[in-house]
């Protein structure tokens, strides 16, 4: 029909191609009805794409879902460019697509291996994917990272999606909305194809009801008798545009002889257009060849190489417009002529859709076939084969496991409808008590999923206690969930106490303690018994999971404990363990982007960024927090905020953190987080104690400190502490002390000491108080946290200052005002800077450096290179591509004012301020 009336959705598609060609990537998303002209569209970028590889896949309407299928079709002619990734993206490739044996790849690592395959083709490339909405889940995950993570690569990714799509389909990439075509446009369009008078009033009525829908103007009028038309007494229907189109189709269909009528629904049952299938099948069932040419010469169908309908409605119609015996037997026609060996899933599918009852046999090979998707990364097609193997099983006894582990792996993809219905299925049937333990401890996750306190964590307490005669090892690990989950509602859930007793209360550690055993021994103690029984528990679980973490064995398991609150995140600032928290975070980031564990590595880069602002290296934050956050995106989580909270509370930037505060306190109270609560406080009276507004500093802080959230509340009784004396509020000051001591005596460590010390020197006078600053800071001189060395030498400074030691003060004040300034603490530098002045001391301006006009990814990457990384290897660490860091470096050598990586030592040393002194 061509491109009548598509002008500006033409042009938006030209400057795709043409920024494709210029070597910047583009992705572009149209969304319209049925037969609105996105498939047009497509094929006119394919026709205009001259120096182009141009790769096309479309979607089919199925409940199938094949993992990696369309990936596979889509870049099957790139795939001799598979030897050129690195080797763990070729194997996760390789195994996706069932070339090779081995461990269920990640499938953010199949993404970025599709990502790095476009990178490795010499020209520039179309990938152009019709009908999205049908496409494999497997497969849309691995685009949809693709596309968020196109940079600098000559790529144009142009989708196709039908609306409306419930869920939406790629949301929050750039899209244009395919509507209808003028009025004008669409008369022309009409007068194109119908060849005999039409009354005006007929014309108008046939544009009016089409909506400026090009198809139905197309074929609507040709399913018409010609006297209807021109004589004016023809009434359409009120139906949507897409109903009349499958009507006009299947019209067509129906006037066809009943061998191709038959033949057309082999091929519309079939998602492969696998043209070999369809004349095997087609054999089998007596059809001759010659039934293809009447649907071939109405147009309605290609058959080549693959079998093609010229649109998707096509298709839709013929299987619509059978009845059910009429699929059922087209199924299992296809099931007969699919070789069992070579296509196995395919066939236990359509055995599936062909069965009119339970069958244990079919019900086995969809198990298997569940079994395989697995192995291939296929989520949401092991969830889906589950499902329909425990709806086709005919004995109760085994459709309960079944339904059982359909719902766990439905939950895993976040099908919640799902999820509830085959546990329903589960409850119907004998179970026993194992198997109803773990009903109840899925539904329980569910619950925690939705809202993190209310009954969640009693729920899990319920399902532990079932759980707990019959496999101890689950009933720890279900507990563990419910400490984490109470510890995440905090002050808005039932308490950690009255679950840590239930923990208590439970089965024993197993024999030797598992990593979970330790961890969740550890935390117990704390909860129940404070620091009285000191923190031997807590750092044991610490201990234990640094050792797990020695070990790439088991590294990314260990790292699963980043999904749950009773990680290293809170375990090691709560003992006040900074070797430990360097260790878990720096190695944790570096062992989940090895691992490829995508979902897992923007928590990972948040724990590290959070630990960088305590060591003063906010730079580095700052690159750690835009790379979670773009992570996040490209894998459609949503982005973690604190860290970035508390950088611009670090930072003072008044009006951003505020606001951000305040939102972080909306949407915690909202989903019932009471540790997030408490966080957003937290940052709050570190804002307001850096620009030394110490009584909203003092309001803020006791607000964090009315629950003794795990991991912080030592940093916010430091802060009340602070606000308290500097307000001349010394009970409440004293009395925040009393709270601190218990875990900085139990801990002993020097970060410990030091933040103890620096505390009692805010309230002593006199020679005490001397002696409390000089201890603090001799410890703090010890360990990695430089940004609270910093904050001691500027209470210690300003006391000096007071007492008219002005010289010595400067020594101090200096001293912090150096480190602020360095890491851009700008309150804390600010109150280092008035009090040197007051000392008399000429303060000069920061000096701006080139490097803040770097962003967060151009930092990172400059560091990479910086020390000695290739561009491939950068590449794989920040799951880019090759040539986005060759784009982004000369980005960097142009802010910096250099030529190469090798003077890049000499414009960005290298910061020691991570680095114990």
């Amino acid at each position: 029909m061509g491109l009548i009336g598509r002008r500006r959705e033409s042009a938006a598609l030209e400057r795709v191609l043409a920024e494709a060609r210029a070597g910047t990537s583009a992705v572009l998303v149209l969304r319209g009805e049925a037969g609105i002209g996105k498939t047009a569209l497509l094929d006119h970028v394919a026709a205009h794409a001259a120096g182009f590889a141009v790769a096309t896949v479309a979607g089919v309407e199925s409940e199938m879902e094949l993992p990696y299928a369309s990936l596979h079709q889509l870049f099957a002619s790139m795939l001799d460019r598979l030897p050129q990734l690195p080797a763990p993206q070729r194997e996760a490739l390789s195994v996706a697509f069932g070339t090779q044996s081995g461990p269920p790849p990640d499938r953010f690592i199949v993404g970025l291996a599709a990502l790095s395959l476009l990178g490795a083709v010499d020209e520039p490339v179309a990938c152009l994917v019709d009908d999205a909405q049908w496409i494999d889940h497997a497969s849309l995950q691995a685009l949809a990272f693709v596309a968020r993570r196109l940079q600098a690569e000559p790529v144009a990714l142009i989708f196709a999606v039908r609306e409306p799509a419930e869920p939406p389909v790629l949301p929050g990439l750039a899209e244009i909305a395919v509507s209808g075509i003028s009025d004008t446009d669409a008369r022309t369009l009409l007068a194109s194809v119908v060849r005999v008078p039409l009354d005006p009033q007929v014309r108008d009525r046939l544009v009016a009801e089409a909506h400026g829908n090009p198809l139905a103007l197309l074929q609507v009028p040709r399913s018409l008798a010609p006297a209807e038309p021109a004589g004016g007494f023809w009434h359409p229907e009120g139906r949507s545009a897409t109903s009349r189109l499958e009507s006009a189709y299947l019209q067509q269909v129906q006037s066809l002889p009943q061998d191709t009528r038959q033949l057309l629904l082999i091929a519309a049952t079939d998602p492969t257009g696998d043209a070999g299938l369809l004349w095997r099948t087609a054999e089998a069932q007596d059809i001759p060849a010659a039934a293809a040419a009447p649907a071939e010469a109405a147009g309605l169908i290609e058959i080549g190489a693959r079998v093609r309908f010229r649109q998707q409605l096509v298709r839709t119609a013929v299987y619509r417009g059978a009845t059910m015996a009429q699929r059922r037997a087209a199924h299992l026609a296809l099931a007969e002529a699919t070789d069992p060996e070579l296509d196995p899933d395919r066939r236990a599918w359509h055995r599936a859709r062909a069965a009119t009852q339970p069958d244990e046999r079919i019900a086995a090979d969809l198990e298997h076939s569940a079994v395989r998707a697995h192995r291939r990364g296929g989520a949401a097609a092991t969830a889906t084969f589950l499902r329909w193997a425990a709806d086709l099983t005919p004995d109760p006894a085994r459709r309960v496991p079944r339904a059982l582990a359909a719902a766990e792996a439905a939950f895993e993809v976040g099908a919640v409808d799902h999820t509830h219905n085959l546990l329903a299925v589960a409850e119907a049937g004998p179970m026993d008590d194992l198997q109803r333990a773990r009903l109840e401890r899925l539904r329980a996750r569910l619950v925690c999923t939705q809202v993190r306190g209310g009954d969640a964590p009693r729920l899990l307490l319920d399902a532990a206690a079932r759980m707990a005669p019959l496999d101890a090892a689950l009933a720890r690990d279900t507990l563990l969930e419910a400490v984490g989950a109470a510890i995440l509602a905090g002050r808005l859930g039932p308490g950690e106490l009255e679950v840590a007793r239930a923990v208590r209360a439970g089965p024993p550690a197993s024999e030797p303690p598992r990593t979970v055993d330790v961890l969740l021994d550890g935390v117990t103690d704390r909860i129940i018994d404070g620091y009285g029984r000191e923190v031997g528990g807590l750092q044991d679980a610490v201990r234990a999971l640094c050792r797990e973490q020695e070990s790439e064995a088991t590294a990314t398991v260990g790292w699963l404990w980043l999904a749950c609150p009773v990680t290293p995140e809170p375990l090691a600032p709560e003992v006040w363990d900074d070797d430990a928290w360097y260790e878990l975070t720096t190695s944790g980031a570096d062992i989940a982007r090895k691992a490829g564990t995508l979902s897992v590595l923007p928590l990972a880069l948040s724990y590290q960024a959070n630990y960088c602002l305590h060591t003063g290296d906010f730079d580095a934050a700052s690159a750690l927090i835009d790379e979670s956050i773009a992570m996040s995106e490209a894998i459609g989580s949503t982005p973690l905020m604190y860290a970035s909270l508390l950088l611009s509370a670090w930072r003072a930037q008044e009006p951003q953190a505020l606001a951000a505060i305040e939102g972080g306190v909306r949407q915690a109270s909202a989903q019932g987080e009471g540790r997030a609560l408490a966080l957003a406080e937290y940052a709050a009276a570190l804002l307001h104690n850096g620009l030394g507004h110490y009584e909203a500093a003092q309001a803020a802080a006791t607000l964090a400190c009315a629950h003794e959230d795990l991991g912080f509340f030592g940093w916010a009784l430091v802060e009340l502490i602070e606000a308290a004396t500097r307000n001349g509020d010394r009970d409440t000051a004293e009395a925040a002390l009393d709270r601190l001591v218990p875990s900085t005596t139990a801990s002993a460590t020097a970060w410990a000491r030091g933040i103890e010390a620096r505390s009692r020197g805010l309230l002593a006078d006199g020679p005490a108080a001397e002696t409390h600053y000089r201890e603090a800071v001799e410890q703090l001189e010890r360990c990695r946290i430089a940004i609270h060395l910093a904050r001691a030498r500027l209470v210690y400074g300003e006391w000096l200052r007071r007492q008219n030691r002005r010289q010595e003060s400067r020594v101090q004040l200096r001293a912090a005002h150096d480190v602020f300034t360095r890491a851009g603490a700008d309150g804390f530098a600010a109150r280092a800077r008035r009090e040197l002045i007051a000392t008399g001391e000429t303060v000069r301006k920061r000096n701006v450096s080139p490097l803040g006009e770097l962003t967060g990814q151009e930092a990172q990457i400059a560091r990479l290179a910086r020390d000695g990384h290739t561009n491939p290897e950068i590449a794989a660490q920040l799951f880019i591509s090759p040539r986005t860091v060759e784009w982004h470096l000369g980005n960097v050598f142009t802010k910096l004012g250099v030529t190469s990586r090798r003077y890049l030592h000499a414009a960005m040393p290298a910061a020691e301020l991570s680095e114990p002194v």
